[in-house]
């Protein structure tokens, strides 16, 4: 009986043994080749990305202003004309100048009319724009006409046209401007109607003006 019994074949050599190796192999080969495609595309992620970061980064700094030297006004002046620029831009920025005014409060300052007509020359001053200044400065403290306001510009160094411009463009209303001179002499004087309008007309209003600014004084 036993030796009829057939002898068993050992495991690794049965065919299915095999198939299952091979299976097996077929896995883990699989496995690798995933796990490796995985960290490929993550190491590619990640260089990606510290690119874009290296390129914002290189954007931001191209963004940021560049600062530019300021350059000193007073270069190539000597200490006296550098004292003048100084001193002219100092009164500009307080106060509305003519050329000619400005030139004479650094002279009364002691600096020679060379030196003062330097600075002012530099100083980059819009004389149009520094007589409506002035003109503004005038209208707060007193009444003028227009023509009178023109005089005084022109008295203080202003040109023709520049003090003509600026009396136009001051935004002033005559009327009203008549309204409170005929008031101003009112307080310090005695007139007739006729005598307040004729004083109103000398002073540069128009005869309209005048009887606009007698009336509305109550006379």
């Amino acid at each position: 009986m036993e030796e009829n019994k057939k002898a068993k074949k050992p495991i690794f050599k049965r065919w299915w043994f095999w198939l299952i190796v091979v299976v097996i192999v077929i896995g883990v080969i699989g496995s690798q080749g995933d796990s490796e495609a995985n960290t490929d595309d993550s190491q590619t992620a990640e260089q990606t990305q510290t690119t874009a970061n290296e390129q914002s980064e290189q954007t931001d700094v191209a963004d940021e202003p560049v600062e530019q030297p300021v350059e000193d006004p007073t270069a190539g002046m000597t200490m006296s004309q550098a004292n003048a620029y100084k001193s002219a831009m100092s009164y500009l920025d307080f106060s509305a100048f003519s050329r000619s005014g400005l030139i004479e409060q650094l002279e009364f300052e002691g600096y020679s009319t060379e030196d003062a007509t330097f600075a002012v020359d530099k100083c980059g001053a819009d004389w149009a724009e520094q007589a409506e200044k002035s003109a503004q400065s005038y209208l707060e403290f007193s009444a003028f006409s227009q023509q009178g306001l023109i005089d005084q510009l022109v008295f203080e160094g202003f040109s023709d046209e520049d003090a003509t411009a600026a009396a136009a463009n001051c935004g002033a209303d005559w009327n009203e401007q008549a309204a409170k001179s005929a008031q101003n002499y009112l307080e310090f004087s005695s007139f007739s109607r006729q005598g307040l309008i004729d004083q109103l007309v000398y002073e540069g209003f128009t005869q309209e003006q005048a009887e606009y600014g007698v009336t509305a004084a109550g006379y």
